[in-house]
């Protein structure tokens, strides 16, 4: 099972996350993770990576692809159980380029889970939290760019026919039944 999670920040993919794990035994690929694990490994890549990490700067695109293959490749050998990305990808490029990855390594996408939450109840969850940076002014700057980058990846998902919504509305147990009966299909 290959899949990639999709949603405004907090629509839920994160709250989901440990149950799909769980039910499904696939891994989490987070760009962070891998990130980190390149950097304390010394690889090439980890030490092209760490200048910039250590700067507090985005790190460049093209070694976040690097790494991302190489943790795929790795996936793809020691969970055949497959993976769950979450966070990546954030715009059409990605989602191009993670196609090619895909591609090289026989591992190709089954699914892309869209948790669909009304904007406005996405504000009132955020405020709820009760974060220091989580202010109506910032939610709504995350929820526009989110608009901006990442929304066009439901018409691009959708014309590939991976595309299923998730209603992100109701209790953690409902919106997880929603999510275990789209993955029972595949699995």
């Amino acid at each position: 099972m290959r899949i990639v999670l999709l949603g405004a920040p907090g629509s839920g993919k994160g709250t989901q996350t440990d149950a799909i794990i769980a039910r499904y035994g696939v891994t989490t690929v987070a760009t962070g993770d891998l990130l980190r694990a390149e950097v304390a490994a010394g690889t090439e890549l980890g030490l092209r990576a760490k200048p910039h990490m250590d700067a507090g700067n985005l790190v460049p695109f093209d070694i976040v692809l690097g790494m991302i293959e190489h943790g795929l490749q790795t996936l793809a050998k020691t969970n055949p159980k497959g993976f769950m990305m979450d966070g990546f990808p954030r715009d059409l490029a990605q989602a191009e380029a993670l196609d090619e990855i895909l591609d090289r390594i026989s591992q190709p996408l089954d699914l892309v889970l869209f948790f669909e939450v009304d904007y406005e109840e996405i504000v009132k969850r955020l405020l709820g939290r009760g974060r220091a940076d989580d202010n109506e002014a910032t939610i709504r700057n995350r929820l526009r760019v989110f608009e901006e980058k990442t929304a066009p990846l439901i018409e691009y998902y959708t014309r590939k026919g991976l595309l299923r919504n998730i209603k992100g509305t109701g209790t953690v147990e409902e919106i997880g039944q929603r999510v275990q009966a789209v993955l029972d299909e595949i699995a």
